[in-house]
């Protein structure tokens, strides 16, 4: 009798240590740090950030907390790529055009010229592909790659001089990144690419003739328009996608319910992002018309967007002969804008041409 008990008491020992042992497991705490490219404090970019981190803290109960360092702290604006996949930071929110210099295919997961609009591009990430590609690239450097948040259209930039032919953009220098970059460059222009809290003054200093950043969203406040008064629409990014980096090693130490978490957070924060940039826009839009008669509002001539789409083809087809990769990429985006296309030229586009026409 003396050695059951003992044997149950020895039972009942273990089991409660196990039970204990799975509390303090459960609500161990999780810290992540992330470095985004924004300055601090930086609207509609740097909200998507917060709300991202504020999310996973309230659906983990406070086991999982994020921490963001903006580029004011780390001071490397355009190195998001390097720290995440270094694991200096186990998460960065930044753009993939941004390093296109170290890894070309990576820009095709931000915007390309003359391609999707934002319900397109999110169709395409998520049903036609476009998650598993961009799974298959960063997964070769140690990350996972998530959409972070969409501007929607951007406008074409700020211009100190009329564009009437494409003899005005030769020997330009423009702030312009992306596949758009190399497009400029093609056709005479010097693209560069300035982070975004040197912008103004790169402007304002002459060190570059022009720039496009995004949109009525974020442009007004930035006061571009006080240097550069001509302000053209929009061709080069059609559906500007951000993205949260996540280091592998930092995304496997999760347990699989934060990894969850994490991941609709991020989802969850991409499209609100998209949401606000959208009314912010909207917003802006009402009081450049309203406060900000100087402003003049263009659209390249036929000219000069027929030689840029000429210059993007070319360039499409020799990035497409340097990486099998890149052409792969390419073609998912290309049939899938086809696809997509038809239907938002019969029903978006449709409609918008009904009720305008006069």
């Amino acid at each position: 009798m003396v050695f059951l008990f003992a044997k149950r008491m020895a039972v009942a020992i273990v089991c409660a240590v196990a039970l204990i042992n799975s509390a303090v497991a459960a609500e161990k705490v999780y810290r992540l740090k992330l470095a985004e490219t924004w300055p601090s404090n930086f609207p509609i970019f740097g909200d998507a950030t917060k709300n991202m981190a504020a999310m996973a803290a309230k659906m983990s109960n406070g086991r999982l907390k994020i921490t963001i360092d903006s580029k004011n702290k780390h001071k490397a604006a355009l190195g998001i790529f390097d720290m995440v996949r270094s694991g200096q930071y186990d998460m960065g929110h930044s753009a993939s055009y941004y390093w296109k210099g170290k890894v070309p295919e990576t820009l095709y997961f931000t915007s390309m010229p003359f391609g999707m609009t934002a319900p397109e591009q999110y169709g395409w990430f998520y049903q036609g592909g476009g998650m598993e590609l961009m799974d298959r690239l960063y997964s070769k450097y140690n990350m996972l790659s998530f959409p972070g948040g969409n501007t929607g259209n951007q406008m074409g930039g700020w211009f100190k001089k009329e564009i009437n032919s494409i003899a005005d953009l030769q020997g330009l220098k423009m702030r312009i990144p992306g596949f758009a970059g190399e497009i400029f460059a093609k056709v005479g222009a010097k693209p560069t690419n300035i982070p975004p809290g040197e912008l103004y003054t790169a402007l304002e200093r002459n060190t570059i003739d022009a720039l496009e950043w995004v949109g009525p969203s974020l442009d007004l406040r930035m006061g571009f328009h006080k240097i550069a008064p001509y302000y053209y629409t929009g061709w080069h990014e059609p559906a500007t996608e951000l993205q949260f980096l996540v280091n592998k090693k930092s995304w496997n130490k999760l347990p699989a319910d934060l990894q969850e978490i994490l991941r609709v957070a991020m989802r969850t924060a991409a499209y609100d992002m998209y949401i606000h940039s959208y009314h912010a826009s909207s917003e802006n839009w009402a009081q450049i018309e309203k406060d900000y008669p100087n402003i003049k509002v263009k659209t390249f001539p036929k000219s000069v967007m027929s030689a840029m789409k000429k210059a993007n083809a070319q360039l499409l087809v020799e990035a497409a002969a340097k990486s099998p990769f890149a052409k792969e990429v390419q073609d998912s985006q290309a049939a899938y804008m086809k696809k997509a296309r038809a239907w938002t030229n019969i029903s978006d586009k449709a409609y918008l041409n009904s009720v305008t026409s006069k």
